[in-house]
Formats: C-alpha cells, structure tokens, sequence
C-alpha cells in the first residue's frame, strides 16, 4: 500500500479512516491499523529478517545468561538511540561539501513527513531504504557483540540475539509512529502519552519530543518541557530547510 491519504476533519496530523481501513464510518480498531500496517513494505521485510535472525539463533544454540544481559541493555539504550538517531540523521540539514550539497535520504523523507503528516506511506521507512538501514545495524551489533564474547558468550550467537532485538525494537519504532498518525486514539496511558508528545513535536516545535515509541530520552534530556512554555515554531513543517 504506497497510496496517498488526506487529514480526517479537523485533523492535520491524521490520516482518515479511509486510508486505513478502505472504508468510511466506524471507529478505527486496533486490528484495523495492524492490517494496514502490515501491507506496508517495511514490517513485512522486518519481520522476514526477525525469523531469518531466530532461526539462525536457534541452529547456533550456545545460550548464555549473557544473551538475556546482552538483549536487556539493548532495550534499556532503545530511547537514547532512538533520540540521538532522530536528531541526529532524522533532522540534519543539507550540507555543502565543495560543489556538492550533501543530504541525507532519511531526512529528506522525514521532512517530506512534517509537510504531509497525514501521509501514511511518509511515515515508515521507506521500502527502498530499509535494507540500507539494516546494514549498518549489522555492523553495529557484530561491535556490541565483542565485549560480550570476550565474557564467554559465542561471538555469532550474541552477535544473532543483539540483531533479534534490533529488529523487534525497529518494529516497535514503526508500529508505534504508524499507530500515532492513524485515527485510532489512544486508550492506555503509555500510549496516551507518545502520541501527546509526537503531536506536540508536529505541531507545537519540532526541537522537542523527539521520542517516538518512548520519551524516557526525552525526560532525561530536557526535551520534554511543558509544552505552555515552549513556543510555537514557524520552521515545524519544513525544519528550517526550503523545498
């Protein structure tokens, strides 16, 4: 499903119920979004990898407690990375670099995100990028994984468990983004909570709340100020670049 949407009724941020549902009237369920969801390229290629990552896990066997203290550190770093990643490659600005103008694909398409919100299909990692993107974090987790083999753990084995985490962490990223820009609202706290926040990065200042499915950076930080003293930024659509 690569096809554009339109914001719900007095709603910019969100799409409409059409777009995730193929339907007009009714509420949005959960369910609802997760079909959507998944007819998107990128959770079908993460979830193929997932298996891929688990089978290859299992026929290495060698489990250790050091893949649960492994996978557990992953997950506790998840918002700081999530963060760094979102302020750092999400927000960059072309750059000149002699005759050439560097800009990076993932910022391109996330201000092509803050101009169009309701866009379903800007919202997700894109289906031409999203091998790129694993092969960085396949060279990041074979770094991550030395100090734990050099612990006792099997080098490939923790390398295996460190990328099975990585991709259900990245699945709970895009799920968590896609589920915020839908018209389905929010029922548990947590939830209430990020989807708060993302519209306030939206539509409020865009140097701010840049946790997605997580603002524990964002606390840590200072970056989740009370939005009543944060003013409004003229630059949220375009994050300060033209065109």
């Amino acid at each position: 499903m690569e096809t554009g949407t339109t914001a719900i009724d007095g709603d910019p941020l969100t799409a409409t119920a059409v777009a995730v549902t193929g339907r007009s009237g009714g509420p949005v369920t959960l369910r609802d979004c997760a079909r959507a969801f998944y007819r998107f390229r990128s959770p079908r290629v993460l979830a193929a990898f997932f298996v891929l990552f688990v089978a290859a896990r299992i026929a290495v066997g060698e489990w250790s407690w050091l893949d649960l203290a492994a996978a557990a550190l992953l997950v506790a770093s998840q918002p700081f990375t999530e963060w760094l990643i979102h302020v750092s490659l999400l927000h960059s600005k072309p750059r000149r670099l002699g005759p050439w103008t560097i800009d990076l694909p993932t910022a391109r398409m996330h201000r092509w995100h803050h101009r169009e919100p309701t866009l379903l299909e800007a919202v997700l990692i894109p289906g031409s990028l999203i091998a790129g993107f694993l092969v960085p974090v396949f060279l990041v987790m074979w770094l991550l994984s030395w100090p734990w083999a050099l612990l006792g753990a099997s080098h490939v084995g923790v390398w295996l468990t460190l990328l099975i985490v990585s991709v259900l962490l990245t699945a709970t990223y895009e799920w968590s983004h896609f589920l915020i820009h839908t018209p389905y609202r929010p029922r548990s706290r947590y939830y209430r909570t990020i989807w708060r926040s993302h519209r306030l990065h939206h539509f409020k200042n865009e140097h701010y709340w840049f946790g997605v499915s997580s603002d524990a950076a964002d606390r840590v930080l200072g970056t989740n100020p009370d939005h009543r003293s944060v003013p409004k930024s003229e630059t949220v659509k375009t994050l300060g670049v033209r065109g």
